[in-house]
């Protein structure tokens, strides 16, 4: 049997226009009224053109026909048809080549042939007969193809293979010999799920040699090798600037913390002046300040007089403070002191003390005028001392001032 396109002389994607114009120049040429000298041969020849202008003329005669188109020219339908396409498993063994040179036997000569093949039956299945259409297939190339780009184009695209064949010989039922329209529609239905398990289990079979071509091509092996060298240097690069860039975090973390504790120093620095001079001005220094004045006051030597006279043991009795129990060199060191918040603190302590040790005794607040006063200054209770003591000599001046002022209730002036 001969093609119908073939017949007509038209491709297999032609128009209805094409299909007309092609039929009534070959009706014209090949009628046997025109060609009385050999009117057998004409005959026969228009009535192929006749049957193929029939066929193709009609949508639904065509489309049945483009499915079934190699079945019907290798054989027909009546069930002895085999499929005459290369068995591929007779290439998933290493004994179908013979090393891995350019030569007959050698690997990229025998799978580069056998992948032609395969195009040149996937284009007999095609329904656009165009010789650009064979350049949608990437070549296998040689021992020396780039891998950029040969190889990996190659093997990206026949990775994903698509069989164009419509395996339309495997259906099982003729549509065309059903008795209505039901039942064509429940075999046109079987026979579609025939034909797609055929075109998946082709499409597996052409993509599992891929892959086992692919896993022995040394150029892929060469191209993964240079790619791991590439991605180990890399890496090491990555590492050393890692290691750096923590060097350098070290390093300025460590500036800074010097530099912030230079500032934290000026800072408690400036911090403690100005609360020393809000305590000079409010009185309310804090112990610190306190000790801190003390400290300036005793820097000058010893405590003068205005006047330049050494001090008396009459001035330093003045420059005691009872309530702190604690001795001053100067006048101006005993102000401050009697400004601060715990000098202050410590004559409401004692002034509580002696109220309490007054309740104690049993005395009125109005027996305080009429009885000898419970405190007696230094003076008084030194004479005392003294008259009940004749024998000894009257040394009040000699004694230290606060060995007699602890000797005796303390006398508070506010």
């Amino acid at each position: 049997m001969k093609c119908h396109y073939e017949v007509l002389g038209v491709k297999r994607d032609a128009g209805d226009d094409d299909l007309k114009k092609a039929y009534r120049k070959l009706a014209l040429k090949w009628h046997p009224d025109k060609n009385l000298d050999n009117a057998e041969e004409a005959a026969e020849q228009f009535k192929l053109i006749q049957a193929a202008y029939d066929v193709l003329s009609d949508p639904q005669e065509r489309a049945w026909y483009d499915n079934h188109r190699e079945a019907l020219l290798k054989g027909g339908l009546s069930g002895d048809y085999e499929d005459d396409s290369i068995d591929l498993l007779q290439y998933f063994t290493v004994t179908c080549y013979s090393g891995y040179g350019d030569d007959e036997k050698g690997f990229y000569t025998v799978y580069r042939n056998l992948f032609e093949s395969i195009v040149k039956e996937e284009m007999e299945h095609s329904k656009v007969e165009d010789e650009e259409e064979e350049e949608e297939f990437p070549p296998f190339g040689d021992s020396q193809s780039d891998y950029d780009t040969v190889v990996h184009v190659f093997y990206g695209y026949w990775q994903s293979f698509c069989t164009r064949k419509n395996f339309a010989w495997k259906e099982e039922y003729d549509t065309r010999q059903a008795s209505n329209r039901w039942e064509k529609r429940a075999m046109e239905k079987e026979n579609k799920k025939t034909r797609e398990k055929a075109r998946k289990e082709r499409n597996d079979l052409v993509r599992q040699l891929v892959a086992f071509v692919r896993k022995r091509d040394r150029r892929v092996q060469a191209h993964r090798k240079l790619v791991e060298e590439q991605n180990a240097e890399k890496i090491k690069k990555v590492e050393e600037l890692r290691r750096q860039q923590k060097l350098k975090q070290a390093k300025l973390a460590e500036e800074y913390k010097e530099q912030s504790w230079a500032a934290m120093s000026e800072l408690e620095k400036e911090l403690q002046q100005i609360e020393a001079q809000y305590g000079k001005e409010f009185g309310d220094a804090s112990e610190s300040e306190e000790e801190e004045l003390e400290k300036n006051s005793e820097e000058g030597g010893e405590a003068e007089q205005p006047d330049g006279d050494e001090l008396t043991i009459d001035d330093y009795d003045d420059l005691y403070c009872p309530a702190c129990d604690k001795s001053f060199k100067s006048d101006k060191a005993m102000k401050n002191h009697e400004k601060s918040k715990k000098h202050r603190e410590m004559v409401a302590l004692l002034r509580q003390q002696l109220e309490e040790e007054d309740d104690a005794l049993g005395f009125a607040p109005g027996e305080e005028d009429e009885e000898e006063p419970a405190l007696t200054t230094c003076e008084e209770d030194a004479s005392k001392k003294s008259a009940d003591d004749p024998t000894e000599p009257e040394k009040q001046d000699d004694l230290p001032p606060t060995e007699v002022k602890r000797s005796v209730r303390f006398l508070i002036c506010l």
